[in-house]
């Protein structure tokens, strides 16, 4: 992996190479801090130590029980999910995956009833095995499956704590189970059995999965100037620092679009703590080039733009054509002009003096998937350090969940009480 900080000097706002080096000596206390984190198997710092602890045996052992696939169902939400989709959305398979990581009630039965239940696995996954919108989205789906004449318990997978409900199930009907590991947030959880399941299920070399990560670990020093995941945690924290609290990540792939939003949860709910932490938000290439980056290159200077890319990607060449002012797309391909796209979106933001930074993997691949994934999690946990947040906690969350469940009767929780507190200003229309 490779990342490019040309386009982040001298921007507005935006970094010299000066502070750069002023970092650099801070970049190596926080390593330092990270790799005693590593070596303790500390909570948080765990999961960076996934692509050598992760056990692949396990999770093919678990997985290969099922037969007749055609598509696996994954029930979770945020950091239960989103790993997992951004793998199977990124890699080709004959075994299609869906995720129910929201209750939408119309959302749901759309989705159960065009499913082949009788040839589904349903992979449900929570760690504490009482996440509420995991849970009610399981009783439906196991509703719908006995309704369909399918055993539920032939077909179903739970990935969990070593307690909980989920646990108490699945030992209860005899279900293959994966343990979540022990010190990993669910939102650094995707080179883990939380993540690599589905791709597993899918057919795809989960073992690569890891060895990328490995690559992205092994890369790891105390110098942002010899480690790109460094060099990206230190460059978004100095930036926003700066003023850049919105960091517009813009894949120029359509299979890393999933990715975008992975990112998203492990950004804000990472780094968003004490009036501090960074927005981002989510764009695709060159989809957005057409939309969003108007705002980005001509509104508020408080953004900075993340654009990754593949170097190395399949090519389909544009035909020959004499139509007029359109002669000179013959003989190129779809390839071409998405880089071309990329490198002037590049341009186009540093001429508007907007700091923009590169991200390229050698292709969408397993072990290319797995080095961008780890260095993203390293890159968030580095700028947590500098910045000097509690990088792997979620009280925010946490909060919204206990009231949520009060209101469902699932306890008394305060924090259910302020919601009839709610102020209204309201208009009806006619």
């Amino acid at each position: 992996m490779h990342v490019d900080l040309g386009n982040v000097l001298d921007t507005t706002p935006g970094l010299t190479e000066e502070t750069l080096d002023r970092l650099d000596s801070r970049v190596a206390d926080a390593h330092d801090r990270i790799a005693t984190g590593m070596a303790d198997d500390e909570f948080g710092y765990a999961a960076l130590n996934l692509p050598e602890t992760a056990d692949p045996d396990a999770i093919r052992a678990a997985t290969d029980q099922f037969d007749r696939l055609e598509a696996v169902l994954t029930v979770g939400i945020g950091g239960s999910a989103l790993g997992a989709a951004t793998l199977a959305n990124a890699l080709e398979s004959d075994v299609d995956a869906y995720f129910l990581d929201n209750v939408d009630p119309d959302a749901v039965a759309s989705l159960l009833d065009r499913l082949p239940l009788d040839e589904t696995v349903v992979n449900v996954v929570s760690k504490s095995g009482t996440t509420a919108e995991t849970l009610a989205n399981f009783l439906v789906v196991r509703e719908a499956m006995a309704e369909a004449g399918v055993d539920w318990t032939d077909r179903t997978l739970v990935t969990t704590g070593e307690e909980g409900n989920l646990r108490a199930l699945a030992d209860a009907h005899d279900l293959p189970v994966l343990d979540v590991p022990d010190g990993v947030p669910g939102r650094f959880s995707a080179l883990s059995t939380v993540g690599l399941a589905v791709p597993a299920l899918q057919g795809h070399d989960i073992e690569a999965i890891l060895a990328g990560g490995r690559d992205g670990m092994e890369s790891l020093s105390g110098s942002l100037f010899e480690t790109p995941a460094y060099a990206y945690g230190t460059a978004t924290y100095a930036l926003a620092e700066r003023g850049a609290l919105t960091n517009a990540v813009m894949p120029y792939a359509e299979s890393l679009e999933t990715f975008a939003e992975w990112f998203a949860q492990l950004w804000a709910e990472s780094l968003g703590k004490d009036g501090l932490g960074q927005t981002p938000a989510r764009a695709l290439g060159a989809t957005d080039q057409h939309s969003q980056l108007q705002l980005y290159r001509a509104g508020p200077p408080d953004k900075l733009v993340s654009l990754i890319r593949p170097t190395e990607r399949a090519e389909t060449e544009i035909p020959e054509t004499d139509l007029d002012g359109l002669a000179y797309l013959g003989g190129s391909s779809l390839g071409d002009l998405l880089d071309a796209e990329f490198e002037a979106t590049e341009a186009s933001l540093a001429a508007a003096d907007v700091p923009n930074l590169r991200v390229e993997i050698d292709r969408v691949d397993e072990r290319g998937l797995g080095e961008l994934l780890y260095a993203m999690e390293a890159a968030c946990v580095l700028y947590g350090e500098l910045a000097s947040v509690s990088t792997f906690t979620q009280p925010a969350v946490e909060w919204g969940k206990k009231a949520a469940r009060g209101l469902l009767g699932g306890g008394d929780f305060p924090e259910a009480d302020a919601v009839a507190d709610k102020r209204e200003l309201r208009i009806d229309g006619s």
